[in-house]
């Protein structure tokens, strides 16, 4: 055999092994092929924690104030449910149901209010019109804060709001301190509350 080749064959072998003691151990850098499945599996926890299929459950603040285990119960159905967002909401109704009951719009009030609650403002409105007296409107919702919320039936909630707001007739005004409840049945589709009773606060 060729001298030469025996050489080159050497070579050749000493280099290969040299290239497979560095390849084969861990270097300051990960291969690429390991950094990538790493990533991949990272980006899986994520996800898994974001959408709850996986990983530990993320928790919410616990609700605070007199309302606090019946906005609990009412949240373990409707994970939705937020006093924040409903006390917002519930300022919202408020003007709105105000403003209906000042313009005579029974078919708004229908959409805001129980029967009970529209059959009473149906005849408030009704006696107003016929003394020609002016409505009261709301000015401002001074505050608004829950006070009571519970499941009273399966899934039938009710949550209480404390509202004092300042109305006026155009000449006169007067502070309207008032305790609306409003009722959901909370597996239902439709999200919207209606007012369910009304009441004078002390």
């Amino acid at each position: 055999m060729n001298i030469e080749l025996i050489i080159l064959a050497a070579v050749a072998v000493f280099v290969i092994s040299r290239l497979y003691a560095v390849l084969g151990q861990k270097t300051g850098a990960e291969p690429p092929a390991r950094r990538f499945r790493e990533a991949v599996a990272r980006t899986a926890e994520v996800e898994d924690d974001a959408d709850g299929a996986a990983g530990p459950a993320r928790l919410r603040p616990a609700f605070t104030g007199p309302a606090a285990a019946g906005m609990e119960t009412i949240a373990s159905i409707d994970r939705a449910f937020s006093p924040d967002e409903f006390t917002k909401g519930a300022r919202r109704a408020y003007e709105l149901i105000v403003a209906a009951f000042a313009d005579g719009d029974r078919d708004a009030l229908q959409r805001l209010v129980d029967d009970d609650v529209f059959e009473a403002y149906d005849a408030a409105i009704t006696q107003r019109e016929a003394s020609g007296a002016e409505p009261m409107r709301v000015v401002r919702v001074k505050t608004a804060r829950i006070i009571e919320a519970a499941l009273v039936a399966d899934d039938l909630a009710r949550v209480s709001v404390s509202f004092e707001g300042e109305l006026s007739d155009g000449e006169n005004s007067r502070t309207a301190k008032e305790i609306w409840t409003f009722k959901r049945l909370l597996r239902s589709d439709d999200p919207n509350w209606l007012l369910d009773e009304v009441a004078t606060a002390s």
